[in-house]
């Protein structure tokens, strides 16, 4: 019984984080559509990926170094709910500085560049399976 419960705590104190974070990012994209137009939304996009790592890592170094009490769920409402939803680019930025800062150079290398280069290929075979279908009409 301990088990499920402390799932459904972990569950829910994402999916409070996650609430925030993806209504703070659709109001970002937005208001930046209505201000400087839709074809330049990627600048919302560009704007909370910077925010977002920021984010992640003022609350992770806060976390390690002064707020030593914070419970798993709070960590894991800011952290994986919060930032997960509004951008999971902070994610791939802690990831990278933190493989960079324990010494992993190549791995950290590695997985920058990998994720960078990869996902393009995703997004490019993405497109091209989406659009197979729609050719043949």
């Amino acid at each position: 019984m301990q088990n499920t419960y402390s799932f459904f705590r972990i569950v829910t104190a994402i999916a409070l984080g996650a609430i925030p974070g993806s209504i703070s990012r659709y109001l970002i994209t937005e208001f930046t559509k209505a201000i400087i137009g839709k074809d330049f939304s990627y600048y919302a996009t560009f704007f909370i990926n910077i925010t977002g790592c920021f984010i992640i890592a003022l609350f992770y170094t806060l976390n390690e170094h002064k707020f030593k009490n914070i419970t798993p769920e709070i960590k894991l409402m800011v952290a994986t709910g919060f930032c997960g939803a509004y951008t999971t680019f902070s994610t791939y930025g802690l990831e990278t500085f933190t493989q960079l800062d324990k010494g992993n150079e190549n791995i950290g290398l590695i997985y920058w560049l990998g994720s960078m280069v990869v996902g393009m290929i995703g997004v490019q075979l993405g497109v091209a399976l989406g659009k197979l279908n729609s050719q043949s009409d």
